[in-house]
Order: C-alpha cells, then sequence, then structure tokens
C-alpha cells in the first residue's frame, strides 16, 4: 500500500484529503505545517508528499526546498488557494513539485495524479 503525507494547515483539507486518499487505498499521515511535515518524512518517508504552499512555521516551498535537497526522489504535488496562485505554484515546480493545483481543485484530477505519480 503506497504511503501519502498531506502537509496543510487547514485541517478541512487534511480531512478531505485524508477521506478521498483512504478510500483510493493509500495510507495517509498528515502535518499541520512545513515544519512538522519535513520531520514526519525524515522519521518515514512516505511515496508521495501533498503539500500546500501557504502555511505558518515552515511554508510550503521552503519545505519543498528542503525536501528535495535531502531526498532527492521525493514525489510531491503542491496545491494553493493563496491570491497569486499561479506564481507560488510555477516556484514550486522549479523546486521539484511534480504536479501543482489550485484551490478549489477537482478531487478526481488529483487522485488521477496520485495514480499517475506513483505509478511513475
Amino acid at each position: 500500500m503506497s504511503t501519502i503525507l498531506i502537509i496543510d494547515d487547514e485541517e478541512s483539507i487534511r480531512i478531505l484529503l485524508r477521506s478521498a486518499l483512504e478510500a483510493a487505498g493509500y495510507e495517509v499521515t498528515e502535518a499541520a505545517n512545513g515544519r512538522q511535515g519535513l520531520e514526519l518524512y525524515r522519521r518515514k518517508p512516505a511515496d508521495l508528499v501533498i503539500t500546500d504552499i501557504l502555511m505558518p512555521e515552515l511554508n510550503g516551498l521552503d519545505m519543498l526546498l528542503e525536501l528535495t535537497r535531502e531526498f532527492l526522489n521525493a514525489k510531491v504535488v503542491a496545491i494553493s488557494g493563496a491570491g497569486g496562485e499561479k506564481n507560488v505554484l510555477d516556484v514550486a515546480k522549479l523546486l521539484g513539485a511534480r504536479q501543482t493545483f489550485r484551490k478549489p481543485f477537482s478531487m478526481p484530477q488529483l487522485l488521477s495524479a496520485v495514480r499517475y505519480e506513483l505509478d511513475h
């Protein structure tokens, strides 16, 4: 069973993602900010990370930079609902995110991206 780490400061988003991903057969862990997510990944690397960009403590871009420096094969999908988010999602891609989604996103599209990334 593939493991997915969700990093988002919004509990409602984590709950939504967790329920959809677990229903699709994935094992899910959660973190409320980038620092916590990075620590969880270091202890037990997940097969895929889904991270928000704008968060307290350590934002998604800084977390992504540290993660992809330390773990070259880390697979990350970035999500953001921030104003001007096109720019932060472009930066996320430059830092190693394989795919990006703007909130609100389509759950079937996200699940399709998750399947794709875990298969490749």
